[in-house]
């Protein structure tokens, strides 16, 4: 079996690339490389530009990285958010809908590698850590709390510690990334994500509607 990681071919060099491109190719980078041993030159040629050009636009590798999550990682979680503050119907329905809609912005894309590299490198890159911190996975807890406990509020579950089961939910949608990044490509048997979240969501909630009422 074929385990390589599928390479992106070097881009004809050209005068100018817009800040897009440059983004798309840090992106790839940091996802094949990590954080520390990518270069701003490597992400220059791979854009087909100068690292001269580069900088017109970013002023080292830390606001570059910094670009590419709010680029690539933010715009799911508000994505997310608008799905939560705008849905009406069941809490169950709206886990769902956002557990499958966060892999569908995010999972299936290249920007899932980011949170390897996060988990990888947060130790060497404490700022980086924070900022991944402050900008997703703040926003991103907050978000599956909230609307755990509206549907507490709503008795569509039954009482539960949101906080514990915030991280409860995420958890798997973690895992889900960081093995399509890792041994993921190795695997002998290959892991159906779509399944793997319906499978995650069907024993959740099982758990967590409460039990049908009592016929008199």
């Amino acid at each position: 079996m074929d385990c390589s990681f599928n390479m992106k071919p070097r881009w004809e060099r050209r005068k100018e690339a817009r800040p897009q491109e440059l983004l798309a190719a840090a992106l790839d980078l940091f996802v094949e490389r990590g954080f520390a041993s990518t270069r701003l030159e490597d992400v220059a040629k791979r854009a087909g530009v100068s690292k001269g050009t580069l900088y017109l636009y970013f002023t080292n590798k830390e606001e570059l990285f910094k670009a590419v999550v709010r680029n690539s990682v933010v715009p799911a979680i508000d994505a997310a958010e608008e799905d939560i503050a705008g849905f009406s119907g069941h809490g169950a329905d709206l886990l769902r809908r956002v557990l499958h809609g966060w892999w569908e912005r995010m999972g299936k894309t290249n920007a899932s590698g980011i949170i390897k590299l996060v988990m990888a490198e947060a130790g060497n890159f404490p700022d980086l850590a924070k900022f991944y911190q402050e900008e997703v996975i703040v926003r991103g807890t907050r978000a599956i709390s909230g609307m755990l406990e509206r549907a507490v509020e709503r008795g569509e579950f039954r009482p539960i510690n949101t906080t514990v089961m915030t991280q409860v939910i995420i958890a798997p949608v973690l895992m889900l990334m960081t093995w399509k990044h890792s041994v993921g490509p190795c695997a002998h048997d290959q892991l159906d994500p779509t399944a793997f979240i319906d499978s995650f969501l069907d024993m959740a909630l099982n758990g967590l509607l409460p039990p049908p009422a009592v016929q008199p």
